[in-house]
């Protein structure tokens, strides 16, 4: 492959493009950091940059590892792509209930990262925030209970998440396409 010039590496991270993650690192001199190529960050000026081809280059020459894209991290770690590790933390914690009765501040700040930054990294690995995701995880949950138990629908709602039993008629028809009394019929009726 023929050798890459400034040009081109500075157009590869205007484009943020992965493609040439490990082949060189962005070396910002105002901040004192160096990044991958595909690097989420605002994109430095031009003038500002210089390009080396490994990060022990950039740690020699006195430039410090950015920590929204972990360019120090050896592909395939966890720390290889901050924010599917990030988007994968949130996930375990809103799949194990932290929103059910916390709140999208509490869980960013669980995860030491701002709201924006989290809201960021599950979009990108999943296409969705971390709302969407409790609501989600809390129909199927609230499908299981009603299919699965004779729990009446109030208690299902408030084992389920839910903070209303009218948000979880809502959610369940709503992504379901029908009354979670509907999937209750035939499954008996709760004892007194």
């Amino acid at each position: 492959m023929a050798q890459m010039t400034d040009d081109e590496r500075y157009a590869a991270i205007r484009a943020r493009d992965t493609r040439f993650d490990g082949m060189f690192f962005t070396c910002v001199r105002s901040t004192g950091i160096f990044c991958r190529p595909s690097c989420p960050a605002r994109t430095p000026q031009r003038g500002g940059v210089e390009f080396v081809p490994s990060a022990a280059a950039a740690l020699a020459a006195g430039y410090r590892a950015c920590k929204r894209c972990g360019p120090t991290a050896p592909p395939g770690s966890p720390d290889d792509d901050p924010a599917g590790s990030l988007a994968g933390r949130a996930l375990r914690l809103i799949d194990e209930g932290a929103l059910d009765e916390g709140t999208v501040p509490a869980l960013s700040a669980r995860l030491a990262v701002s709201e924006r930054t989290l809201h960021r990294a599950l979009v990108q690995v999943t296409g969705a925030g971390a709302l969407a995701h409790a609501r989600m995880r809390r129909a199927r949950r609230a499908h299981e209970l009603v299919v699965g138990s004779t729990q009446p629908l109030a208690q299902v709602a408030h084992a389920a998440g839910f903070g209303s039993e009218r948000q979880f008629h809502e959610t369940f028809s709503q992504i379901f396409g029908h009354a979670p009394r509907s999937c209750a019929r035939g499954r008996g009726t709760a004892a007194p």
